[in-house]
């Protein structure tokens, strides 16, 4: 008998959603090896009987303890109604909106319901996202470019960093790198905040429609953004928008005057006088920090302005996107709005909310395109980084990510290892370079948008804020040139092969146990690679079936792999890997 409580589905989110303006994807949820066929039973609501047809669903994804199932339907009127088909062994059962059946209701009121497939409603990420690869520099580290706008106190280049000094990192010396940038293949730029404030992180925002002097001017950016477009490569700067700074001029003017400033209800204050007590300010703020007071996103001049920001940058300037900061503390009404203004002034804008959590809401094609991705930077190091998951594991915590989001969210969901707020991808491995690389590996031939930390491909390391804030090495006898090529050569075959940036990914081997993870890339029919992983300080023997017709070659080299009868065969050294492909018909 199979499992009925471990059945689930409910019409929407990922579940039954839009994948296009003519396609609805239909998903399942079984207990894992219960159901050996499962299918979908699909019609107009208003023609049933002359529209009704079975679509056969295929297992998309597993995790430890279900089975997803997937199927894709054109309705013939952008309506459908449907029910499911579950058989194993010894039962057949059906699902419908009033539950299970033992057999087929006669009529179709008792299925569920997509009511109309509205384009307005489906998520339409831009479609140069899916082909990007991003590069996240944090300004203030990455080149001294124009040492006249250098701040007060400025250090020599290279220093150690700590929470309060500057090196002099400016648009200039970003500029001045582009070749490098180029040169790696990445084709889209993630700034952290560039706008004036008082930090070196820049995330206690002063004025937010100007850039901070010591990177440079408005037009400098404009000039920069320029440059960066004739070469192909995006920009994205972060909004934040969830809190200002305590140099922010409205802010400001609530600290002199309490509640009699007209800038009052622009923040959240709990008290007057703004101050703090035990070390909790009596306004609302990030993470109790005094100094990045929460701002009130529901009140009317406050969208007024911030929406104007949005609108500034991208259509004055040309930025192609925002990174959000904080993005599940802002109301989502607030938002929906941000949305409509920045399609308005370019509809091809990408908006990245960072999220660390399940965020299903924010993706709903009316607030954000894509979140940063932690769970899948969390399930890679832990399985390549902290050895706390095994191959079944790290398989398993994928597969529950696959399945909790549509597959156009996957496509463009931002893929990324370390960032400004981590310890560094090479310090997360221990300083083993080969373990850096399985990771990394795995980020640039895996669905959605990958992200490189600057640095990390020329093996730069560090611990936490704020020793993951070094300056960015660019002596070439002290960068780490095997890991830049390797970084470089990876990033390209991505670029070159669509099957490496769509959605079909399916793990072959990945054992409970076993450092080994074996995944193929693309469709069965069509260009596919082959991915071996061994996460191991042992060697491991990689034995997969491939079958089809077609030749199997390094991916890297082109020469040719050992197939016998239908397997791909290999043996990969501790920390090893390989890439194999087999071009499409």
């Amino acid at each position: 008998m199979m499992l009925k409580e471990a059945i689930y589905h409910r019409p929407k989110l990922n579940w039954a959603y839009a994948a296009d303006k003519r396609t609805l994807h239909l998903r399942v949820r079984t207990k894992r090896d219960d159901a050996v066929e499962v299918n979908a039973i699909v019609g107009d609501k208003y023609a049933w009987e002359e529209s009704r047809w079975t679509a056969p669903m295929r297992k998309f994804a597993s995790d430890a303890l279900f089975d997803y199932w997937e199927t894709a339907v054109v309705p013939p009127y952008r309506r459908l109604r449907y029910a499911f088909h579950f058989r194993n062994t010894d039962e057949d059962l059906y699902l419908t909106e009033k539950g299970f059946e033992d057999a087929l209701p006669d009529h179709s009121l008792e299925f569920f319901d997509f009511p109309f497939l509205n384009p307005a409603d489906v998520f339409a990420p831009p479609s140069w996202v899916k082909d990007a690869v991003f590069y996240q520099i944090f300004p203030e580290r990455y080149a001294n470019g124009d040492p006249s706008l250098d701040p007060a106190g400025v250090e020599p280049w290279g220093g150690k960093p700590t929470p309060g000094n500057f090196f002099g990192g400016d648009l200039k010396g970003v500029l001045d790198h582009l070749d490098h940038i180029e040169k790696l293949g990445v084709n889209a730029i993630y700034f952290t905040p560039l706008f004036e404030a008082t930090t070196n992180h820049k995330y206690d925002t002063r004025d937010y429609m100007k850039v901070d002097p010591q990177f440079g001017t408005n037009e400098q950016l404009k000039e920069f953004v320029d440059a960066c477009h004739k070469r192909g490569i995006r920009v994205l700067l972060d909004a934040v928008f969830n809190h200002a700074g305590k140099t922010f001029a409205p802010f400001v003017d609530v600290l002199e005057k309490g509640a009699d400033s007209p800038f009052a209800d622009w923040f959240h204050v709990r008290e007057f006088p703004l101050r703090v007590v035990d070390g909790i300010p009596t306004y609302e703020t990030f993470a109790f920090e005094p100094i990045m007071p929460k701002l009130n996103t529901e009140h009317p001049e406050v969208k007024k302005y911030l929406l104007e920001v949005a609108r500034y940058w991208v259509e004055e300037i040309g930025i192609d996107g925002w990174r959000l900061d904080v993005a599940n503390e802002v109301d989502h009404a607030f938002w929906r709005e941000f949305r409509q203004t920045v399609k308005a002034a370019n509809p091809d804008a990408y908006i990245l909310g960072e999220i660390w959590h399940d965020s299903i809401m924010w993706l709903q094609g009316d607030q954000f395109d894509a979140v940063m991705n932690y769970p899948f930077t969390n399930a890679v190091l832990d399985f390549f980084a902290k050895g706390k998951l095994d191959a079944a594991g790290f398989a398993n915590a994928i597969g529950s990510q696959l399945a909790a989001y549509p597959q156009t969210v996957t496509e463009t969901a931002f893929n990324l290892l370390d960032s400004h707020d981590t310890p560094r991808l090479l310090t997360l491995c221990g300083d083993d370079e080969r373990r850096m690389r399985l990771a990394a590996l795995l980020q640039l031939t895996f669905p959605g948008v990958p992200c490189i930390y600057y640095g990390d491909e020329v093996g730069m390391n560090g611990e936490g804020d704020p020793d993951c804030r070094k300056c960015m090495v660019w002596e070439p006898e002290e960068q780490n040139a095997g890991l830049l090529r390797f970084y470089s050569e990876t990033i390209a075959l991505r670029k070159a092969h669509e099957a490496l940036r769509g959605a079909e990914i399916a793990f072959l081997q990945a054992g409970g146990g076993s450092d080994l993870l074996v995944y193929a890339r693309g469709a069965e029919d069509g260009e596919r690679f082959v991915v071996a992983l061994n996460a191991g300080d042992a060697d491991a023997s990689v034995a997969v079936v491939v079958g089809g017709s077609g030749v199997w070659t390094d991916a890297y080299t082109g020469a040719a792999a050992s197939v016998k009868a239908g397997q791909l065969h290999a043996s990969l050294p501790a920390y090893g890997y390989a890439v194999w492909r087999r071009a499409g018909k």
